[in-house]
Parts: structure tokens; sequence; C-alpha cells
């Protein structure tokens, strides 16, 4: 059938990513091809010590995405949506989204990106024996607890970004377990949240007298391939501000970033891994048994379908690398040299190939924001070099990109030192990748193991969550790996990078100096220079 009479049957699935730094949409037909796509840039925004999105901000989001989309349908094909048959919506996991019983929200968004839970995600940690992130929305709740906030009195509904859209959408509290893990720990066999740990939590809040009990605040689990919500006439006028969209698509469940990069990576079945490089880094690891211990360094979350994944994340990726960039585009216009930033991006990540694998004893930490793997609480970006490094673009590049891995490097060198995970491969996709070859290599050399990136690696997040809406109709005669490998990677081509030894060892050498620069609470200057 041709693309404009799938479009107008309505036999099309969308999916919608709210990244840190961009809103994407895609729009796929029944064989997960990609039909169109739309954008929306955004910022946060730091207001009172708190990095955060205004509610309006969200909604207004989300409805100049799906008309950037709907756009690209129109201009490419000459038609206009109507009907989408089926649905979904992935955001940035974690953080704290609290509403009444009316859906007004009683505190500010407060995103992944904050650190201010230290006190509450270590009591948890310790209570549970089970790793508590600062990022997660229980920390942030419990946190909240501690500090005797009065809205949590009247708290009636506690989610993540995803799941409030879902509900704007649907009207359904509910959340695909993949994003719930980064609520509240997840049993795997009983796919929901750990009892055991939901009555400890009662335990520890016990005294406070709340008029609500933890389980009946936080949203649904489901899993993929379950039916999670049907758009309704509002959620539709909220997407389709034009009011051609009509309701009655069916959505699957919620889902976080983790897992849609998982599912656009074909990443789901025990053993695989993938990393997600971008505003904030995350590398996943699909297990086949459980940790012997918990790590502060290795949250334990899940892929969409429920099974155990150990993920490395670091608060903190490609912003300060941006930044510096940003400075090159400075200089490029001040000499009224036309350069696009595709250009610009790619000549400084191709020429830093020419640098020393060890960059040249030239040091970067990208702390935009706190970051939990080396205990810093409060974003300082800093730039290090001493007298006798060799100071030129090539390393000055070389060592940004390395620092943008380098906390993900080291939960992912517990793992493999410590629990003895073997990385047999693993599978990139983000900004990072964009350039051919370039960040390819030095996360090879990061984790000295091949690393593949996918033809459609690009479409990230967006097209996971389309995929995961596109499951809905297989999930009957299929497991999500089993679809994913035999219905939607099976002719998909990418390409796989080894990086030399020199380059292993030079990213070790790196590796060292950054851990010996980094103290508890602060950078160490004079330990860098030693």
């Amino acid at each position: 059938m041709e693309v404009k009479k799938i479009i107008e049957t309505g036999d099309i699935f969308l999916g919608i990513e709210f990244g840190s730094t961009r809103i994407k949409a895609v729009l796929t037909d029944e064989n997960g091809e990609v039909l169109g796509t739309g954008i929306h840039d955004w910022e946060n925004s730091f207001i009172d010590g708190i990095w955060t999105y205004p509610l309006e901000e969200i909604l207004s989001g989300l409805s100049s995405c799906y008309a950037s989309i709907k756009s690209d349908i129109k201009e490419k094909y000459g038609v206009t949506i109507k009907q989408i048959k089926y649905m979904g919506i992935s955001a940035m996991m974690h953080g704290y989204m609290a509403f009444d019983k009316d859906m007004n929200l009683l505190a500010p968004f407060q995103t992944w990106r904050n650190s201010n839970t230290e006190e509450a995600a270590k009591d948890l940690s310790e209570s549970f024996k089970f790793n508590i992130p600062l990022r997660w929305t229980i920390a942030h709740l419990y946190q909240r607890i501690l500090d005797k906030e009065e809205h949590v009195e009247k708290l009636n509904f506690v989610t993540t970004l995803s799941s409030y859209i879902h509900y704007m959408l649907t009207g359904e509290k509910n959340i695909g377990i993949g994003d719930a893990s980064g609520i509240f720990p997840i049993d795997s066999f009983a796919m929901d949240y750990d009892a055991s740990m939901l009555s400890i939590f009662e335990e520890k809040i016990a005294d406070n007298k709340f008029p609500w009990k933890i389980r009946d605040i936080l949203p649904k689990v489901m899993v993929a391939g379950e039916k999670a919500g049907v758009l309704t006439k509002e959620g539709a006028a909220l997407l389709d501000k034009d009011g051609d969209l009509q309701e009655g698509s069916i959505l699957c469940p919620p889902e976080g970033d983790a897992g849609t990069g998982m599912v656009a990576t074909n990443s789901i079945k025990k053993g695989t891994g993938n990393m997600s490089a971008g505003t904030s880094m995350f590398a996943m690891l699909v297990l086949d048994k459980k940790l012997n211990d918990y790590y502060d360094e290795i949250d334990m979350v899940t892929t969409p379908d429920g099974y155990p994944v150990a993920m490395s994340h670091a608060n903190n990726g490609t912003s300060d690398l941006n930044a510096w960039v940003g400075l090159f585009r400075e200089f490029s216009k001040l000499f009224c040299i036309n350069i696009s930033d595709g250009e610009l991006f790619e000549k400084l990540y191709t020429n830093s190939l020419n640098g020393s694998p060890d960059c040249g004893n030239l040091m970067s930490f990208g702390y935009f924001s706190g970051e939990g793997i080396t205990k810093l609480n409060e974003g300082r970006p800093l730039f290090l070099r001493s007298p006798k490094s060799e100071f030129n673009l090539a390393n000055f590049m070389r060592a940004h990109l390395y620092s943008s891995l380098t906390a993900v490097k080291v939960g992912l060198d517990i793992l493999t030192e410590k629990e003895n995970v073997k990385i047999k491969k693993m599978m990139g996709h983000g900004g990072l990748f964009k350039t051919k070859e370039v960040g390819q290599r030095y996360l090879s050399a990061a984790i000295n193991a091949p690393v593949e990136v996918l033809d459609t690696a690009s479409e990230g997040g967006a097209w996971g969550i389309a995929l995961l809406a596109l499951y809905l109709i297989h999930a009957d005669k299929y497991k999500l790996d089993e679809f994913l490998s035999e219905k939607i990677f099976d002719k998909n081509t990418g390409s796989e990078i080894m990086a030399d030894e020199k380059d292993v060892e030079g990213f070790k050498t790196f590796t060292q100096r950054y851990l010996n620069a980094v103290d508890i609470e602060k950078l160490s200057v004079e330990k860098f220079a030693e």
C-alpha cells in the first residue's frame, strides 16, 4: 500500500520522546520504517537552585513537536494526519512530579539533573540494601519528607515526565516498567514495585501519619505489549492544536529514555548492552544473573519487558563539550567564516583522532551539574593542564570527548572488575556517535570491547517508543526481543569498531589521572599536578 494511503487509513505508529534539549517525534509504518519526524528544541531552566521545566513549556513543547511532524508528513506526502492507530510517550527518567487530587502541581518539577537528595538516597539505600541513586523519584519524595515540606501532606500522585504526559493524553495513571524502575526498585518476578521495600518505606514514614500510602500515589506498572490507555478527545486536542487528530489511538505503556534506547539498539536480550551518549551518559547491560552486591555507582533498572539491567549513569555528558564547541562557533563568526554546526562538530571531532592516546596530559571535568558516580553535589566545569602538557587542538578536543565518557566508564569498570560481567559488544546511539568513527572509537577504547552503531541509531528513543507502540499488535505472538530481532532488525545494518591497543591504554591512563584528581567534595588541582 502506498504511504499516502497508509497515513489516510491511520495504520501508523507515533512515538514522541522528551529529551533534555529536544523533543522528537517519529512516525512509522507497520514495518517500523520511518515515514516522518518532528522536533521541538527546548532547554531546562535553573530556578532557585533547581533544574526544571515549567508545565506550560512541557505541554506547549508537546504540541509544537506534533505540529512539526504533522507538517513534515504534509510536505512529503500531501496528506494531513487525522488518525493514528497506536502511539507512545517516552521521556527522561527519574525526577519528581508531585500532584494533588485535582492534578495541580504541588512543587516545581525536579528533573534527573537535580542531586539535592543525598541524605534521602543514602538512608534508603542502607534500609533497602539496594542502591537508590540521587535522581530517583523515591529519593526525591523521601527528601521532601525529611525536609518537612508542607506539600507532602497533599500528595495524590507522584510520577515521572513520561507518565504525566501519558496521563494528560489518556487520563490513565500508568507507567512502563522500565521507567518505573527509576521511580522505585522493581521485582522482576512480580513485574511490579518490590513489595518488601514498599513495606520498609511505609515503616520509615509511619510516624508522619500521612493520609496516603506509597503504593497508592505511584503510577501503575505495566510491561511492553500491554495496552495502557486510549487517546481522549482532550488528549487529541492537546496534541493537535488544529483539531484534525481524532481520539481513540491506543497507547503503549509510557517509557523512560533508557528503555527506548534499548529498543532502538536491539539491546533487550540478556548479555547485550547499549550506550546512550548525549547531555547525560548512560550505559546498560542486560544481566543473566543478580549482582553479588550493590554499589553506589550502579543503578539496577529493567528492560521494557521487565528483565534486570545494570546501568552506569552519569548526569554529565556532552554539555561542557558542546559549550566549548560553541566558543569555536563564536570565533568563526567573528572572522565571518560561514560554517554549519554539523561541519564544525565533524571537523573538531575528526581532528581529535590526531591527538595523543592519553590526550597529552590535558584534563577536562564536564560537571555542569552534580555527579553521583564521583560524589560531587554541584556542577563545576573545569579544564586542567600542567606546564608540560601537550596543549594543542587535537588533544584539547580529545580530552573533552574522553571526559564525557569517563564517569560512565567508572561504573562499568565496577561491573567488569568486581562482578566479572563480560562486555561482548556495546551498541551506541545518541549525538556523540553522529560523527563517523570518533565517539565509537573512544567508547571502544574506554570499555575495551567492540562498539556497533546501527544505521538507524540517529532515530533514537523516539523511534524506540514508536516500536513499542508497534509491538502492541505483535505481543500475542512474539516476546519483545524476538519481535525486534525478527521483525525490525533482521535487515538492519551498521558499523562495528574495535579500538587499537594504544588507544585502550591511553584511555586507561587518562582515567587514572581523572580519578586521581577527583576528591570526594572537590576537584583537587594539586592531585592532578602530581
